[in-house]
């Protein structure tokens, strides 16, 4: 299942909502199919029940939902039933589904309204070495003993076709090709084994960064904070684990920058699996439904890799197969 969270106008002015691909252009507001599915079994207070069961808002769903991609399940369900019956309105007249052939002015929207921690890892050997490579720096043996990560600001997420702002106080700003995963209920003390159990779905993250203030914060010993906290992106959707057979996917991940290929690497290099990710971070503490965790930048998957610097008005699009391409457009400087 391929899920997001769209903008679209409404008499209320653009709203975001959350949705689902019913094929390569059709959104469904899951909201309001359950709604419809209510006010078809009688109920008065459809829509107050659905904005309960289902609400248009993946954070509050993934919250409240014991069995998230059953329950999605059930939503196609009722659509495709609904749509043999050609009843595809709610009766305030609200539609259930639309096609972004025709509303040009629909978009997909950073796909988690809220996330409740970020972590993004550090798992991929190529990137790694060549950071360290370019501080003159020995790989630390810790590295391959543990799945270290850091933890970023939640507040800043991005979708596709955002633009990137350029903080004023870095002239050095770049991209991160990763791929990301969203969980989708509570563990403490999470087994590898027991991981897939709490992984909604996989989405490509962009951990844009501004690699001047980064290097004088990591001179430190501490951070990064400024470094990384202004900027993330997500998107364009979240596709769920079923999709991949609740195992570690193997997908090629590109980077392309004005059209210029930049990048290339695949997500299975990662040194550590998601299953020894998620029972690293769980050691005696609580891991949350919407938490996000970024397994961070593949081989080759950054400017400062490879020693090629995006600028103001660049066009930057990340691929990773069986996900899509995350397209956004740097700004210019701010004042």
């Amino acid at each position: 299942m391929r899920i997001c969270m769209y903008e679209r106008h409404s008499h209320l002015g653009r709203v975001q909502r959350l949705g689902m691909f019913f094929n390569n252009s059709t959104i469904i507001d899951v909201n309001l199919v359950h709604a419809i599915d209510l006010e078809l079994k009688g109920y008065k207070n459809a829509q107050a029940r659905a904005d309960h069961l289902t609400p248009p808002s993946l954070a509050k769903l993934l919250n409240t939902s014991e069995r998230p991609l059953d329950h999605f399940a059930d939503i196609f369900y009722m659509y495709e039933q609904q749509m043999k019956d050609g009843v595809l309105k709610t009766k305030n007249i609200a539609d259930s589904s639309f096609d972004l052939k025709d509303d040009k002015k629909a978009r997909l929207a950073c796909p988690i309204d809220e996330i409740h921690c970020y972590r993004d890892f550090f798992t991929h050997e190529k990137h790694v070495k060549k950071g360290f490579e370019k501080r003159g720096e020995p790989m630390p043996e810790a590295w391959y003993e543990m799945p270290v990560y850091y933890k970023g600001a939640t507040a800043g997420f991005l979708g596709n076709q955002d633009e990137i702002m350029w903080p004023n106080y870095t002239d050095k700003l770049d991209f991160e090709l990763e791929l990301a995963c969203v969980l989708a209920s509570d563990g403490f003390n999470i087994k590898a084994e027991h991981a897939y159990e709490h992984i909604f779905g996989f989405t490509i993250l962009n951990d844009i960064s501004a690699r001047d203030i980064q290097r004088k914060e990591m001179s430190v010993r501490l951070g990064p904070s400024k470094g990384k906290d202004f900027c993330s992106i997500l998107g364009p959707i979240i596709v769920t684990a079923d999709e991949f057979d609740f195992k570690d996917p193997d997908l090629l991940m590109t980077a392309t920058i004005n059209g210029d290929e930049w990048s290339r690497g695949r997500s299975s290099e990662a040194k550590f699996s998601w299953g020894e990710m998620i029972e690293f971070a769980s050691r005696e503490e609580w891991l949350m439904a919407t938490d996000l965790l970024g397994s961070g930048t593949v081989g080759t998957g950054c400017g400062l890799e490879l020693d090629r610097w995006i600028q103001s008005g660049d066009k930057i699009e990340l691929e990773i197969e069986n996900i899509g391409k995350l397209t956004n457009f740097v700004g210019y400087k701010r004042n």
